[in-house]
């Protein structure tokens, strides 16, 4: 099984309460091996939800050694709702035979290459999410959407097939 950023899939999740499914993901022989979530709203956000970007030292890995936190762009710390959906998808890792995930990059729960600066300019910077942090941490091989490929599903899928699992 893949676990899967919701929004990905066309779940109305983001945080401008919109989705942003992925061609790729959408066939039916495809969807049967993905494990759908949303960490935000896992950890108890709303959607819509005002946008939040991680501010620290570390991006999500900062986070989680304390050295970083999530600020929405009204100023509220929404660090614990994070960490408790990162939670959440690493207990989807340990109840289900999750090979892989494939993240919405930029995200600050899901980014899995890049994250925003947390300047709410725009700017980017090498980094992790908080979730993919937590996954990435766990053992579990992360690949953003921006990655995928027909050639990397069938890989994926291939690692799925119960002759192959570990």
């Amino acid at each position: 099984m893949i676990l899967v950023s919701a929004c990905l899939l066309g779940q109305l999740v983001r945080y401008k309460g919109d989705g942003c499914a992925q061609e790729l993901l959408t066939a039916p022989e495809i969807r049967k091996h993905l494990v759908p979530i949303c960490p935000e709203c896992a950890g108890g956000l709303p959607t819509p939800r005002p946008p939040a970007e991680i501010q620290g030292a570390g991006g999500g890995s900062g986070v989680w050694q304390g050295t970083a936190k999530v600020i929405n762009n009204i100023g509220q710390d929404v660090t614990e709702a994070y960490c408790a959906g990162a939670q959440e998808a690493l207990q989807i890792t340990r109840t289900q035979p999750i090979t892989a995930a494939i993240l919405k990059e930029r995200s600050p729960s899901c980014g899995t290459h890049a994250i925003y600066d947390g300047s709410f300019s725009g700017c980017k910077l090498a980094g992790q999410g908080v979730a993919a942090a937590a996954l990435a941490q766990a053992g579990i091989p992360l690949y953003s959407e921006e990655e995928l490929t027909a050639e990397l599903i069938n890989h994926l899928l291939d690692q799925d097939k119960p002759s192959t699992q570990k």
